[in-house]
């Protein structure tokens, strides 16, 4: 009788952790990635024989949603989404400008000389974290800070 009580009340939470591992399997998967390569094709599937939807550059971060074989479906900053080969992203860590034009400074805060100023959807490599302010490279080596709340 013990033994048939233990089973009828574990149940009840196998079955609950069973469906919360069903609904939440995407999201365990979920990580961020970044274009390794100069450029890169998004496809509309996964495949080559998927239409080019549209190109990116190196560092454009993406969130990953899933992988098939060896393509990943992604969403961007914009929360487009796509699908993009495995051999072209890794994990270097990046952000990409979301803000109408950001202003990239010598140092990290808004007293420091603007180095440029670039439009949305640049990205960066980040170099490192100072407090609210990222130290950033672009692929073509131009380096300086930013404030996070002008990033994805």
């Amino acid at each position: 009788m013990f033994a048939e009580e233990i089973t009828f009340k574990m149940k009840p939470y196998t079955t609950f952790l069973t469906i919360l591992l069903i609904l939440f399997s995407s999201v365990a998967f979920a990580e961020r990635l970044a274009v390794s390569s100069a450029t890169a094709n998004i496809r509309s599937g996964p495949g080559t024989n998927h239409d080019i939807l549209w190109k990116v550059e190196k560092y454009h971060p993406l969130f990953i949603l899933k992988k098939t074989n060896v393509w990943y479906h992604f969403r961007d900053f914009e929360a487009d989404e796509g699908w993009i080969h495995e051999s072209l992203v890794n994990k270097t860590p990046t952000v990409i400008t979301n803000s109408a034009t950001a202003n990239i400074r010598s140092g990290p805060g808004t007293k420091n000389k603007i180095l440029f100023t670039v439009d949305k959807g640049i990205p960066f490599k980040i170099l490192k974290r100072k407090g609210k302010w990222i130290h950033i490279q672009h692929a073509d080596g131009d380096k300086g800070w930013i404030h996070k709340s002008l990033v994805w």
